[in-house]
């Protein structure tokens, strides 16, 4: 849908502009603008019988600044929470003036709110030429938190750190490039508002899965708008790495029914969001956040592909990453993948060749979906990420899983009749242990989060070498250098998508913090000039291994075993089924034929993994040479380790 096709926002005429928004409960609607000294100035708008109520102000100009008010009944037990006294952002809003800051009195019904809230900003956007995403389904996605990532990287000016543009510095490119990353998926951008609790705890919410606003920018990130999001994504495609916008559409930051009064909420309640079935006043909680988006209602349908097809026409985002995604495709009856916004995401026209990723799961009924997205979505595997890691810790009976993981899980993704993996796989994400602080401790330590340690996962299948936490032992800091290694090396032999997390690849710690989203300082930030260089060396080595070897970022199921792929015992013996059942196995040769871009032709690759704490021999029928380097191998693979090789 083109931009002069949407019915609601703000469009710019040739004497004035055009204001526009959706609600079916309110009585009235006035559009309030506000001139330098913020001055209020109340328009009554004019109702359609489409609910869409309009008015066409002259003179407004660019940069014009306005919010909503809308009248109505004021009835929580009923779902009604009109209240004039609250200013609204508005939905389509694509520009805001200042951050989001909790304060109590923007739930209070009957306090007037404009000196606390944001005002919209009245702006056009330029279109960007459109072109075919950078990022194809078998790539490396880096996921980045753009504050934390920037805010101490020395070559960056220190007005520009915390921001969407240092993204763009040449030194941030560099080391994209040189770890061979092939998108950036950014984590949430727009607008978004601290947690109640957290003020009172001097803490903020550094990750902003928390939003107010589905299309504009916080200008805590980006201050340049929507125009400095355009460049840097310029940036970024020019060298060759594409961009992912993870974006939270199943809650906002109006929380459950003590929660601020921002947006959504005022404009209409009951439509905007989900209710227990009966009890309009209830809230369902299917996001463990307090409230539910109505993303099978007409109005959000459109106003999430709206937000969707504005990212891409006016930034040429490459593809989008979609927060506890089965809400997007929960109705009355449950989750479907068949449900009319999943549907439309795919066959939009400006949408249907972008990335799309869910994360395939939530905390309502029914709300763990893995392998059950439409294509072409991709998926978060998790999966892989526990089955990865409890094959590394030790645990037995895990060769089996391991293998299936690697091979790109058809056990998920070919349940449906589809020939090709959709898995996103990972070993450590934004919502957990980093990967270094995965082999440093056994327990989380989230103290620092104002709960008394009770929050983040419990269950994160880790293991601490011997010490919890840092040591200056170094006996320990090896071993858990080495174990990063090898889980390093699992992620980039997997068949299908890869992601890594900003750090991972060179040692970062958040001191065991698993759920370090209110943590906007040095625990979060990376600190650059502490980065693993020989980590990051090794991440190096194997993304160059992988763009090498066509094998491994194919999405295509294997073929029967002698065909492509081939599995074996520590003795060179394929392997058989008392083999895979065996709870102790811990040796294993996967052999795999593949496309060599260095050579043009085709070979075999041998890839072994070792989780014992010794080196053993390994045999394998022909003259095999190690990589990177190319020296002979010599039939023996390192203690807790992953080797590969190729025939010479």
């Amino acid at each position: 849908m083109a931009d002069e096709e949407i019915p609601d926002g703000v469009r710019t005429t040739n004497d004035g502009a055009d204001f526009a928004v959706w609600s079916q409960g309110a009585q009235a609607i006035d559009l309030c603008l506000f001139d330098e000294s913020n001055r209020e100035t109340r328009l009554p708008m004019q109702r359609g019988e489409d609910n869409i109520h309009r008015l066409s102000v002259p003179k407004a100009a660019e940069g014009t600044r306005y919010g909503y008010r809308a009248l109505g009944t004021y009835e929580p037990d009923q779902g009604l929470w009109f209240d004039p006294s609250k200013l609204l952002l508005d939905p389509y809003a694509t520009e805001i003036d200042r951050p989001f800051v909790y304060d109590r009195k923007l739930g209070l019904h009957g306090v007037d709110t404009a000196s606390l809230m944001p005002k919209a900003i009245l702006r056009s956007h330029d279109r960007v030429v459109q072109t075919a995403p950078l990022f194809r389904t078998g790539g490396l996605i880096y996921e980045i938190a753009v504050r934390p990532f920037t805010m101490l990287h020395p070559d960056i000016p220190e007005h520009q750190r915390g921001t969407i543009a240092a993204l763009a510095h040449p030194s941030v490119l560099a080391h994209l490039k040189r770890i061979g990353v092939d998108a950036v998926e950014l984590m949430p951008i727009t607008a978004w508002i601290d947690e109640r609790h957290l003020p009172p705890l001097a803490l903020t919410n550094g990750w902003g899965y928390n939003p107010v606003g589905f299309m504009a920018l916080d200008p805590r990130l980006c201050p340049g708008g929507i125009r400095e999001l355009r460049e840097t994504v310029a940036a970024l495609h020019d060298a060759g790495i594409g961009v992912i916008l993870d974006l939270v559409f199943n809650h906002t930051g109006e929380s459950d029914r003590a929660g601020p009064t921002l947006s959504l909420r005022g404009l209409d309640n009951l439509a905007c969001f989900r209710h227990v079935e009966g009890q309009p006043g209830t809230l369902v909680n299917d996001t463990g956040t307090g409230n539910t988006v109505a993303c099978d209602h007409p109005f959000v349908r459109s106003l999430i592909l709206d937000s969707l097809r504005h990212f891409v026409l006016h930034a040429g985002i490459d593809g989008f990453r979609f927060d506890l995604a089965p809400i997007l495709g929960r109705g009355p009856h449950g989750f479907s993948a068949e449900s009319e916004t999943l549907q439309a995401m795919i066959k939009d026209p400006v949408l249907a060749d972008r990335i799309l990723i869910a994360e395939p799961w939530d905390i309502g009924p029914g709300g763990y979906q893995l392998g059950n997205f439409p294509p072409p979505f991709l998926e978060w595997n998790d999966r892989a990420r526990d089955d990865i890691r409890r094959f590394w810790r030790g645990d037995h009976w895990t060769l089996g899983e391991l293998a299936t993981r690697l091979a790109g899980s058809q056990d998920i993704f070919a349940r449906h009749g589809q020939h090709v993996t959709r898995s996103v796989n990972f070993i450590a994400a934004h919502d957990g242990f980093t990967l270094m602080d995965m082999v440093s401790h056994e327990e989380r330590h989230n103290h620092a989060n104002g709960e008394e340690n009770r929050d983040g996962h419990h269950d994160n299948f880790s293991w601490n070498n011997g010490i919890e936490g840092a040591t200056n032992d170094a006996g320990i800091t090896k071993k858990r250098r080495r174990d990063v290694k090898a889980l390093l090396s699992t992620l980039f032999a997997s068949r299908g998508a890869i992601m890594l997390t900003m750090g991972d690849e060179a040692g970062r710690s958040q001191g065991g913090n698993n759920n370090a989203y209110c943590q906007d300082n040095a625990i979060t930030w990376v600190n650059w000039e502490a980065l693993d260089n020989e980590l990051l060396e090794h991440t190096a080595q194997l993304s160059a291994l992988r763009k090498r070897f066509s094998v491994f970022a194919e999405t295509g199921f294997f073929a029967d075993a002698g065909d492509d792929i081939d599995w074996f015992d520590p003795s060179g013996t394929p392997m058989t089924a008392d083999d895979w059942e065996r709870g102790d196995a811990s040796v294993l040769t996967l052999r795999l034929k593949t496309n060599d871009a260095t050579t043009g032709r085709q070979t075999w690759v041998a890839v072994i993994f070792n989780r014992t704490p010794e080196a053993q021999p390994v045999a394998l029928a022909g003259d095999w040479l190690s990589l990177p380097d190319a020296s002979p191998w010599e039939s023996i693979v390192p203690p807790r380790s992953v080797t590969f090789c190729i025939l010479a």
